[in-house]
């Protein structure tokens, strides 16, 4: 069965990609749209109070299959492919291609070029921005919000070591479905370091398992290298080195780093064994 995360299929309407593939009442092409709140929700249904999903940053694009008429669309995400409802609020036309990435785990966008005015937002790392001009301290963006310049860097560069993002995450709260530095899940945590890195990665962590890296032996668990991903059943830890791992988690309700072999027996008394180990 076709995994409803990944695919924008219902039984009264489906993306037009998917025609003769799925069974849908019509089929629909979509509108490119770009997320231009600093984080849009993604939920299970058109509500704000159902489930999170995930989230996207602002600058990200979605194409948008149906849209209820009362505040909320159901689309697609470009960047990995997650299906969900956003806040019609959250989306605009597409007007220019991003020019600069957030590269600190967050910042602020001021009204003026002064460190002393009231931000008007936080942005978190990831998010894509269009810049129109720059100054020494600051760089403009399209919508004239100031955006300190040593926060941003050009999309297409990256960082050379994707455990090190990882790390500077610690102390951020555990929240399900979170993708920035406000709240993060394990596997939020995996795929924007492996972005910031230039890595594409999947968003939850049975996506994560089967579609990234070689399998390396479980019983090797005491021989892991730095960047290697340890499974369970629904949680994925980044391994620092031979003895430490960083990893969001439920337990601390935060992103901590912690002894690999107490974290497998703390697991393990919970009923969870390590399901894989992937190298990168």
């Amino acid at each position: 069965m076709d995994d409803p995360r990944l695919t924008p299929a219902r039984p009264d309407l489906a993306a037009k990609y998917l025609e003769g593939k799925v069974k849908a009442a019509r089929f629909v092409t979509g509108e490119t749209f770009e997320i231009v709140d600093a984080i849009a929700p993604v939920r299970m249904a058109p509500s704000s109070e159902a489930e999170l999903m995930t989230q996207a940053l602002k600058g990200e694009r979605v194409t948008i299959y149906d849209r209820n008429g009362e505040g909320w669309a159901w689309g697609q995400l470009d960047r990995d492919g997650y299906v969900g409802w956003l806040p019609d609020s959250s989306l605009a036309r597409p007007q220019a291609a991003p020019t600069h990435k957030v590269t600190a785990i967050r910042t602020f966008a001021f009204p003026g070029p002064s460190i002393k005015l009231p931000p008007l937002n936080t942005l978190v790392m990831n998010s894509l921005l269009t810049v129109t001009s720059e100054s020494s301290a600051f760089a403009v963006t399209r919508e004239g919000c100031y955006v300190p310049r040593g926060h941003l860097g050009d999309p297409d560069r990256f960082e050379k070591d994707f455990v090190a993002v990882a790390e500077r995450f610690v102390g951020t709260p555990y929240l399900w479905g979170g993708r920035s530095s406000f709240g993060i899940d394990c596997s939020g945590l995996v795929q924007i370091a492996l972005n910031a890195a230039g890595t594409g990665c999947p968003r939850d962590s049975d996506m994560q398992q089967d579609g990234l890296g070689s399998d390396v032996d479980p019983a090797q668990s005491g021989k892991l290298q730095r960047g290697d991903l340890i499974f369970w059943k629904g949680h994925v830890a980044i391994a620092r080195d031979k003895d430490t791992i960083v990893h969001a988690n439920a337990h601390h309700m935060a992103t901590v780093i912690e002894n690999t072999t107490e974290a497998i027996a703390r697991i393990r008394a919970s009923g969870s064994e390590v399901a894989a180990i992937k190298r990168l």
